[in-house]
């Protein structure tokens, strides 16, 4: 596989698994114009600092666009300005799109169909980062249970579509499917 065509790869892992770094190492060997698709939002001092050390780890070569919400949005508006997307991540945005704080709710029917669809007519390189949340308990709450559900079924529609599919543990990637793309 090489770098010209554009690949679709989805990077799952557990928390602190190395799946972000994973992800960022294999966007660096695939292109120089590099952009950062962040989803987390700055809600409190701490996330606001996991934020900071995530932008200055990444270093000024990454362009960075923020979407908690409109991620399909943003794929389409930017993705064709970059060799390499690194979507960062799946599970956040998710999270911000069932989180009952946001009133109104910002879950809409048609958020997954269009994130989908601008995966699927890549124009660049994307490399998508996701939790896997289901290897774990069953969650107390109806709230927490159809998220673990819905990220579930929403891993399940990326991988389908991704070009490649690895898993990360500790540190270690496995692939699951396909070949990564290999750099020039």
């Amino acid at each position: 596989m090489d770098t010209t065509t554009p690949q679709l790869v989805l990077v799952l892992g557990g928390c602190r698994s190395g799946k972000s770094r994973f992800a960022l190492e294999l966007a660096a060997r695939l292109g120089k114009r590099k952009l950062f698709v962040a989803t987390a939002e700055p809600f409190d001092d701490e996330m606001r600092e996991r934020i900071a050390k995530h932008r200055a780890d990444r270093g000024p070569d990454w362009q960075t666009v923020e979407a908690p919400v409109g991620l399909a949005e943003a794929l389409r508006d930017h993705a064709a300005e970059a060799d390499v997307v690194v979507v960062d991540c799946l599970t956040v945005w998710l999270g911000n799109l069932l989180c009952p704080e946001h009133q109104p709710l910002r879950w809409q029917p048609g958020s997954i169909s269009s994130l989908l669809a601008g995966l699927a007519k890549r124009c660049a390189h994307i490399i998508v980062v996701s939790n896997e949340v289901g290897l774990g308990i069953v969650p107390d709450n109806a709230l927490a249970r159809r998220f673990r559900d819905e990220q579930g079924r929403l891993n399940q529609q990326v991988a389908a579509i991704a070009d490649s599919v690895v898993f990360v543990a500790a540190g270690l990637p496995v692939t699951l499917k396909g070949k990564l793309p290999q750099s020039k």
